[in-house]
C-alpha cells in the first residue's frame, strides 16, 4: 500500500507496564506502519516501558509517548484521538500484549476500503508461554473459555456486531464520542452498540487475525473476567438487549455455586438436598473434562490446566455481572462527541519525544 494512505492513519497503543512486550511491538511498528503516527499514551508504567518507547522515539520520529493520567485504556485511546487525530481518515488501536502479522495496518485500510466498513476487527487466537498461560489459552481459544464468540476463532470475513478492535474511520468514532471512559471493561462492545446505531459497519477481518498474550496467574486472570463480567452488565444497562446462552451459563455459576453449596450442607440431614448440587457438579465436571480432553488432544500437560482457567473465567465473569447488575449505582450518559485538541502540539508527551510528537503534528 502507498505510504500516501498510510499517512491517514493514527495508531495508538494503550500501555501500563508493558516492557516484556514494547521492544517487539514497537520494533514491528518502525517498520511495518509505513507513514503511520504512533502514539503510546502510557498509564504511569512503573517499569521500563517509558523508556522503552523513549528510546524507540529518538530513532524513529512517528512513535510518540504521551502521558494518560486517567490510566484506563478507554482514556488514552481518546486523549491519543484528540492530540493527533486532527487530519487523518483512520485511527488503529493496538494492545501491548499482542503480536500482529506483517503489513497488519496496510490489511486493515484495504479491507475497509474494499468493504466500505466505518470500523474493522479481527480476530484473536490465544498463545501462551508458560504452563498456566497455556492452559489459559487452550480455554480460550475454545468453546471452553469463549463460548463460540465469533472474534475468538480465525473463520471467514463477515459483517458483525462486535468484534477485537482494531480500525475506526476517525469521523464516526469522534461523532458518537468514542469509547466511554466510565467503563473500565467492555468498552470496545459498549462502543459497537453506539457506533451501528450511528450507521456504522462493522467487518471482521480474517486475514489480519492477532496473537493475544493471556494474563499469566489465575489471580490476574480472575480480577480481568471479573471486570469483564461487571462491563458486560454496565453494558446492558445502557443497552437492553437479550442476554445469549453462551452469556447465560457462566452467569448462572454463582447461583449454581450457591445453591450446590447448600446443597451439600444440608444432604446429611435431607438427602433430596443434594439435588440442588448437580448444576455445581455438571459445571464442575465439564469444565474439569473438558480440560483434560484437551490436554489429551495436544498432548500436553499444560493444556489440561484449561479446565481450572475455565472454571476462574467463569466465576469471576457470574461475580462481577451479578455484583454490577445489583448495583446502583447510576448510569452516566453517553459520551458526547470528541472533539480535537486546540493545540496541535504533544502536550503530556515526554520531553524526549517532543521534537517527533512536534513534527507529527505539523504535517
Amino acid at each position: 500500500m502507498a505510504d500516501r494512505v498510510a499517512d491517514d492513519v493514527l495508531a495508538v497503543v494503550p500501555c501500563l507496564n508493558e516492557e516484556a512486550h514494547l521492544p517487539e511491538l514497537l520494533s514491528w511498528l518502525a517498520a511495518d506502519a509505513r507513514g503511520a503516527l504512533v502514539v503510546v499514551a502510557d498509564g504511569g508504567s512503573t517499569d521500563r516501558s517509558r523508556a522503552i518507547v523513549s528510546e524507540m522515539a529518538r530513532l524513529h520520529p512517528q512513535i510518540v509517548l504521551l502521558d494518560n493520567p486517567r490510566r484506563i485504556q478507554s482514556a488514552a485511546v481518546n486523549l491519543a484521538t484528540r492530540r493527533f487525530g486532527r487530519g487523518r481518515r483512520w485511527m488503529v488501536r493496538l494492545d501491548a500484549h499482542a503480536r500482529y502479522p506483517r503489513s497488519f495496518i496496510d490489511r486493515l485500510c484495504r479491507s475497509a476500503l474494499e468493504t466500505g466498513a466505518t470500523s474493522v476487527v479481527v480476530p484473536m487466537v490465544t498463545s501462551g508461554s508458560r504452563c498456566f498461560q497455556r492452559g489459559v489459552a487452550a480455554a480460550q481459544n475454545t468453546l471452553l473459555g469463549t463460548g463460540g464468540a465469533p472474534h475468538r476463532h480465525v473463520g471467514d470475513g463477515a459483517w458483525v456486531e462486535h468484534g477485537h478492535h482494531a480500525l475506526f474511520d476517525l469521523s464516526l468514532f469522534m461523532a458518537v464520542g468514542g469509547y466511554d471512559e466510565a467503563f473500565t471493561a467492555n468498552e470496545d462492545a459498549e462502543l459497537d452498540r453506539r457506533l451501528i446505531a450511528a450507521g456504522g459497519r462493522i467487518w471482521l477481518e480474517p486475514r489480519a487475525a492477532i496473537t493475544y498474550f493471556p494474563r499469566s496467574g489465575a489471580t490476574a486472570l480472575f480480577r480481568q473476567y471479573r471486570a469483564y463480567g461487571r462491563g458486560r452488565a454496565r453494558n446492558l444497562k445502557r443497552h437492553p438487549a437479550p442476554v445469549r446462552l453462551r452469556q447465560m451459563l457462566p452467569l448462572a455459576v454463582v447461583p449454581a455455586s450457591l445453591a450446590g453449596g447448600a446443597g451439600l450442607a444440608f444432604a446429611p440431614w435431607w438427602g433430596e438436598a443434594l439435588l440442588f448440587a448437580v448444576p455445581m457438579i455438571l459445571w464442575l465436571g465439564a469444565s474439569l473434562l473438558g480440560g483434560l480432553w484437551l490436554g489429551w488432544r495436544g498432548r500436553s500437560l499444560c493444556a489440561a490446566v484449561s479446565g481450572p482457567a475455565a472454571l476462574t473465567m467463569h466465576l469471576a465473569w457470574s461475580l462481577g455481572f451479578i455484583a454490577e447488575a445489583l448495583s446502583r449505582r447510576p448510569m452516566p450518559p453517553a459520551p458526547e462527541p470528541l472533539l480535537f485538541a486546540d493545540c496541535a502540539s504533544p502536550q503530556g508527551a515526554t520531553a524526549p519525544v517532543l521534537e517527533a510528537g512536534a513534527l507529527a503534528g505539523s504535517r
